[in-house]
């Protein structure tokens, strides 16, 4: 089995554009509607990386951020925030609760590329 990176996002389309992008270099891919779907689905599978919208219902990706960060088996797996939020308030919140990336939408897919490899241990 390849590297796996879950996407979180509400907006299906943005879910389909990521998940091809990283198919189609061999990534393995699972999907997530929102941070409450994500924790149910992590429960049960590793992940090398996440990749997380910031505005999303039932649980935003703030506060998914922080409650992976509390899990053990999550502490360290690499979070890319995806988001068209640009305002350096949010980055730092973002940052301080453990992005290690921050991709603003709309995107270029290259630019996708660049950030996982940069991010997930081969």
């Amino acid at each position: 089995m390849g590297k796996v990176v879950m996407i979180v996002d509400d907006s299906a389309s943005i879910r389909q554009v990521v998940n091809l992008t990283l198919r189609k270099v061999g990534y393995d891919v699972i999907e997530a509607v929102d941070g409450q779907d994500a924790l149910r689905k992590l429960a049960s599978v590793k992940v090398n990386l996440l990749i997380c919208d910031v505005n999303m219902p039932n649980m935003d990706g703030i506060t998914l951020l922080r409650a992976l960060k509390e899990m053990p088996s999550y502490k360290y797996v690499p979070v890319i925030m995806l988001t068209t939020e640009s305002q350096e308030a949010k980055k730092q919140e973002g940052r301080a609760a453990g992005a290690r990336a921050w991709v603003v939408k709309p995107f270029k897919p290259e630019q996708m590329l660049e950030a996982v490899s940069k991010l997930i241990v081969q």
